[in-house]
């Protein structure tokens, strides 16, 4: 019986209930979504949103994409079209830092295209989910972005692109659970299947990242060496945010090793370029580094000019993350100002943003940086609060387990 049904399902000769489905798929050991075939004529209205749905996630239009990518949701699609826009929608959540939402997305959208045996997809799908784990700091990060690898190395040829893209995911996947050495070594290995394809703008990024590892590994020098050569790269291929971002990251290797003048030549570039691009998401960053870069030199007031402008940009593109590394700045700068009060608000909103963004690495360090300023102050009480509140960030638990022993150890006595 299950035999003709489907067949009856798949050619669109009838429309069989929901309760039949129900019953077929439960027979099968399969989601109902398996059996909804692709109708013979899809709309041409549907196939065009998809499009613009797909344009806008590639431009990082994530806030458009989610707001489109819901009315195509609400106004119903075919179940076989679900997957994708799913995962569409999951990574524009995962874009604007919103990974509660996106995490649902991925996971309904990995289960469809599991169903239907889209290797490729499914692939995708969980490299997202490995990016999503690698941001928010979950242990599995590493193993979901070998799993993603796996699955699209099983297809039949493996497409060089994506396996590069998938390689740099592992890769910052392990330098996120502080393995260097592995994350390092992926990170070549992506390289080098890069160069394989003569995909040029994905060699940049490649050289970029592994150039920040070995920098966030505090080798300064092969960091830069790296980071020239993603430089040399772009500029063949003049893909100007890629390069814009390049600037950027270099002169913060420049400014680590206390060469302010030339990281500001290059700071100095990376803004142009986005002036010259019209780039919406990346200019934030830039102004950041300037911010950075002009309180090193002793120029506190230009410093809140740059530091006010970065926070006024991200607010306006939602940018969850910069809003707050802007109002670490901004606090900082205020304590040099000796301006206590507004040191302690701009960290308040720093500490929220990042506590809302699940960013538990980025509230470990906020939570050190305003101890050691309250600490500077005289205000020890306050300073070991935040100190405590910078363990339970780093090892949650950590504190409430130590206070159940020693009530345990109280009760016993």
């Amino acid at each position: 019986m299950t035999a003709p049904a489907i067949y009856l399902i798949e050619t669109g000769r009838t429309r069989p209930s929901l309760p039949t489905l129900e019953h077929i798929a439960r027979r099968t050991g399969k989601p109902v979504e398996f059996f909804l075939a692709a109708p013979v004529a899809a709309t041409d209205d549907l196939n065009a949103r998809l499009v613009e749905l797909e344009a806008m996630v590639a431009d990082a239009r994530y806030q458009e994409a989610i707001a489109l990518g819901q009315s195509i949701l609400d106004r119903g699609s075919s179940a076989f079209r679900l997957g994708r826009i799913r995962f569409l929608i999951g990574q524009a959540y995962l874009g604007s830092a919103q990974s509660e939402r996106a995490a649902t997305l991925l996971a309904e959208a990995r289960a469809h295209f599991e169903a239907v045996n889209d290797g490729a997809m499914l692939a995708e799908c969980i490299a997202a989910q490995a990016v999503l784990a690698t941001r928010t700091q979950t242990s599995d990060a590493v193993y979901l972005a070998e799993m993603a690898l796996s699955v699209l190395r099983a297809l039949k040829p493996v497409p060089p692109p994506t396996e590069a893209r998938l390689l740099e995911i592992l890769a910052a996947a392990h330098f996120a659970s502080h393995d260097h050495e592995r994350a390092i070594a992926t990170y070549k290995e992506a390289i080098a299947v890069g160069s394989a394809v003569s995909d040029l703008q994905g060699l940049a990024r490649l050289y970029g990242a592994i150039g920040a590892d070995y920098r966030s590994a505090g080798d300064g020098e092969t960091a830069a060496r790296y980071t020239q050569r993603s430089l040399a790269v772009l500029e063949v291929i003049r893909d100007r945010d890629v390069l814009a971002k390049c600037e950027n990251d270099l002169a913060l290797v420049l400014m680590a090793g206390g060469e302010l003048a030339e990281a500001r030549l290059h700071l100095d570039r990376s803004l142009q370029l986005c002036d010259d691009s019209n780039l919406r998401c990346g200019r934030s960053l830039v102004l950041l580094s300037l911010c950075e870069l002009t309180m090193r030199e002793g120029d506190l007031e230009r410093a809140q000019e740059l530091g006010s402008e970065a926070l006024e940009l991200a607010e306006r593109l939602e940018e969850g993350a910069t809003i707050a590394e802007a109002h670490v700045l901004l606090g900082r700068i205020a304590d040099q100002r000796a301006l206590p009060d507004e040191a302690d608000k701009q960290f308040a909103d720093a500490i929220r943003g990042f506590e809302a963004l699940g960013l538990r690495e980025r509230l470990l360090q906020c939570h050190g940086q305003y101890a050691e300023i309250l600490e500077r102050r005289g205000e020890l009480a306050r300073a070991y609060m935040h100190m405590k509140e910078a363990l339970q960030a780093s090892r949650p638990g950590l504190l409430r387990r130590e206070q159940e022993q020693e009530q345990e150890r109280v009760s016993s006595a």
